[in-house]
Order: structure tokens, then sequence, then C-alpha cells
């Protein structure tokens, strides 16, 4: 670790070799936090790790967040920095691809999108609560149109992403030292995006770094818990 750097803010960010998850970290480095990042694919975590580190501290934690042995490794690194300041839970699982009719879903890939997308998440956040309380600091959850937009062949990944935000909602009132968001997005550039629509021209959705300031904007002005879309906090920015 750096000179001082035990001061600064830390940030756990899941699913952040790609997409969403790596634009917040490269945000938050731009800002100084250290970075505790996680995905399952080690070398790409390598890769987003390397990019990172000449800005900041990073602590790259190849694995599955459904583990549990997996999360307990990511507690251990946050004991050992002695702070955590913001989770964001962004790691998630769409489903099959092409997505599938409620009505057909096969029931196993709609368990592994539940545990991925709610259960883990929750796991990860019960783990953590007691340093995010230490730290009055902030769980975001990222969330989806599809949540609340009954979007055909989304039910699986919406849904799952609904009980996320009401999840989020019951932890804020539980807890209301802490801030706790879930945050729509918006339609971006990914590749979970492409998968849900295979074969699709998708080069009209903005990248993913043109929402990092609304979400940067979100933490500097720490509004109620609740749900947010990150248009709220940024005019779109056109890629």
């Amino acid at each position: 670790m750096t000179p001082d750097s035990s001061n600064r803010p830390v940030a756990l960010i899941t699913g952040a070799s790609a997409g969403l998850g790596l634009a917040l970290a490269h945000g938050l480095a731009d800002r100084g936090w250290t970075l505790v990042i996680d995905a399952r694919g080690a070398g790409a975590l390598k890769d987003a790790a390397d990019a990172l580190a000449n800005r900041t501290d990073v602590v790259p934690l190849a694995g599955d967040v459904t583990d549990a042995d997996h999360r307990a490794d990511l507690v251990d690194v946050v004991n050992q920095l002695g702070r955590l300041d913001l989770l964001i839970n962004n790691a998630s699982y769409l489903g099959p691809s092409p997505l599938q009719a409620l009505a057909a879903a096969d029931l196993d890939e709609l368990h592994r999108v539940y545990e991925v997308d709610v259960l883990a998440p929750l796991a990860l956040t019960q783990a953590l609560l007691p340093a995010l309380t230490a730290a009055n600091g902030v769980l975001l959850n990222i969330s989806s149109d599809a949540a609340v937009e009954a979007y055909e062949t989304w039910g699986g990944y919406g849904s799952a992403k609904a009980a996320l935000d009401h999840a989020s909602r019951v932890l804020a009132a539980e807890h209301p030292q802490l801030a706790v968001y879930a945050v729509d997005p918006g339609d971006l550039r990914t590749a979970m995006h492409q998968a849900a629509f295979p074969g699709e021209d998708i080069s009209d959705r903005p990248e993913p770094a043109t929402v990092v300031p609304a979400f940067l904007q979100l933490l500097d002005s720490r509004p109620a818990s609740g749900r947010y879309r990150a248009a709220e906090f940024a005019p779109a920015v056109t890629s």
C-alpha cells in the first residue's frame, strides 16, 4: 500500500473486470479510492487491476460471488484494509442467451439467476455490514429497468432484480445509518446486454463510462436511501 492509503475510502466492487463494474472502478480510482475488485475470470481481472494500479491501491480477488469461501476471502481483505465505505453489488447473471419465456424457462437456470443476482449480494452484504456500519457507508445494488417493467423473456432476470430492489428497501429500513441504493444504470453497451440481444447491433447503446458521472454524483449528494435511475443524477452523455 502507498503512504497514507489507510486514510483513503475503500470500495468493494463485484463483477469489476468489464462493463459497468470496471467503469465504476476507474471512476473511483480517479478519485483515489482504494479498491477491492472481484470477477470470475482471473485473467480479465488481472488486466483490470493492472490498468487501475497506476492511480490507486487495488486488490483483485478472482472468484464466484455465490461461493461462500470466496465471499469470506473478500471479507478478509476488507478487514485487512481496516474499513469499507462503499459496497457495489454489480455482479449479475442474465440467464441463458437467447432469453427464455417464463413458461418455458429452465428452472436450473432460474435458480442460478436468483443465486447470483439476489442471494449472493445479500450474503456479501450481511458479511460486510459491520464494516459498512462503522464507516456510515454506502450500499449500492445495481438494478435494471426490467425490475419494474414487464418485458417478454426478461422474467427471470427482471424478477430477480425486483427482489434485489425490495431487499435494498428493507435493508435501508433496518439500517437507517447507511445509505442504501438500488440504481438502474440504463441500457449500456456491455457483453451482458449483447447476450440479451444475440446477433443484434447494440452500438447505439452508450458505453458504461458515460454513466459513471451519475454514480459519482449520487455518492457526492448522498440522497435518501431508495431506488434511482442513473439518468436522474447526470445528463446523458452521447457516445
